[in-house]
């Protein structure tokens, strides 16, 4: 055998574990990051702390984590349930993107205000904004750390 042919399968092997080490460390990194999702399954983006609730439920000073969409209403299927004789089964939602959270209803009879003004469509929220919703009166708050 010559020299160079030689040299070229040393080349063609050496190649091919590189190839093979690089897609073994790919798949560990990626098992380490579903390992750690798995370990922390939701990272809470928002809160919403009733203040005001006649009915009772939910509790007057209750907090709810939110996740990217939340749905609010009296219907046992939304996020959070809001029992209230005039919020409708699903009133609204509550979604997250980018960095900015928006407020829908959802064709609510009653519908749906943000710091006192009915909202119309989507309308953007910042923190601290008050939410109601039939006689629910709700505060969006950041996150707890």
């Amino acid at each position: 055998m010559d020299g160079t042919i030689i040299a070229i399968w040393l080349l063609r092997l050496l190649f091919l574990a590189g190839l093979y080490l690089f897609l073994w460390s790919v798949v560990r990194v990626l098992l380490r990051d579903l390992r750690a999702a798995a370990s922390d399954p939701g990272i809470e983006v928002g809160r919403l702390v009733v203040l005001e609730s006649p009915s009772g439920e939910p509790v007057v000073g209750a907090g709810f984590s939110l996740d990217a969409v939340t749905t609010l209403g009296r219907d046992v299927n939304a996020t959070i349930l809001l029992d209230d004789e005039f919020v409708s089964a699903m009133h609204a939602a509550l979604t997250y993107r980018g960095r900015l959270w928006y407020l829908e209803d959802l064709g609510s009879t009653n519908g749906s205000f943000v710091n006192g003004s009915p909202v119309d469509g989507l309308a953007p929220l910042a923190f601290g904004d008050e939410l109601q919703f039939g006689n629910v009166r709700l505060r969006l708050e950041r996150a707890r750390r």
